[in-house]
């Protein structure tokens, strides 16, 4: 069973079952004190087939006080999802994306089609995933790679992540795969550029993104590997001032994701 608190994250998890009775079956409400954003999620709820139960505010605590603290702060509101398979869509398998890509780029009419991808190295912060799932959403990235180990692979079973990405968690195409370095391969054999983050690298406004590409983050702790590293194109950098070593990765991220989009968009 998933818990599910935050509005984003509820009305994500609700706009993703449209069409699909079996998973809105899954799925409950419950809600205390209904104000106007309450009352929406729950017309959308039940114009889904979901049921709706009225509760108290103690009965609500008491469904999410086994959450981190972060997602305990449910607002009246509270999604529970049962079943085992309750992983979303948007979840691919990434040589299968890969190759679906391919085909759509050989076909005359996707003759344009580019994509960018962003691969996570051993970024373990949810909070931080999820607001990288935010950015991924909103300037346009195709896929997000991240590891089956060393990274919060687990992203449809996180609360955390759900609320952080404000429900990006439910759209953005992700894969989870075992060797980030064969990915980092396979995408160059494909025709990406492979782009790694890191404050030693060429400023952003010195460069030029490729059509396709793939921006690799590492972790604040260690950066990105030394066998992904390698596999890099070209090491980019954000200029700063401040008196910090250096930005939030999520935060990173956002901004090295706007320059992709803002370059893309402008040619």
């Amino acid at each position: 069973m998933q818990i599910f608190t935050g509005f984003h994250a509820v009305e994500e998890n609700l706009k993703s079952v449209f069409g699909k009775k079996k998973l809105a079956e899954q799925m409950q409400i419950f809600y205390c004190n209904p104000g106007p954003r309450v009352k929406k999620i729950l017309e959308q709820a039940a114009s889904l087939g979901i049921k709706c139960n009225l509760s108290g505010k103690k009965d609500l605590d008491a469904l999410v006080e086994n959450l981190p603290q972060g997602a305990r702060d449910h607002r009246g509101i509270v999604l529970q999802v049962f079943g085992e398979d309750s992983r979303a869509d948007n979840f691919v398998e990434f040589d299968l994306w890969l190759d679906e890509f391919l085909a759509n780029s050989e076909n005359e009419i996707n003759s344009k089609k580019c994509a960018t991808v962003l691969v996570l190295d051993s970024i373990t912060d949810v909070h931080n995933v999820g607001a990288i799932l935010r950015s991924a959403d909103q300037f346009g990235v195709s896929l997000v790679i991240v590891p089956s180990h060393r990274g919060a692979s687990d992203i449809s079973q996180n609360e955390i992540v759900a609320r952080t990405s404000a429900g990006a968690s439910n759209w953005v195409k992700i894969s989870v795969v075992p060797n980030l370095v064969r990915a980092a391969q396979k995408l160059k054999q494909s025709g990406f550029w492979i782009y790694g983050a890191d404050a030693g690298g060429t400023q952003i406004q010195d460069g030029t993104f490729a059509e396709n590409c793939a921006l690799i983050m590492g972790s604040e702790g260690s950066g990105i590997s030394r066998l992904l590293r390698e596999e890099c194109d070209a090491i980019v950098s954000i200029p700063t001032c401040g008196r910090i070593d250096s930005l939030n990765v999520s935060v990173a991220t956002g901004v090295l994701l706007y320059e992709i989009f803002r370059q893309k968009n402008s040619r």
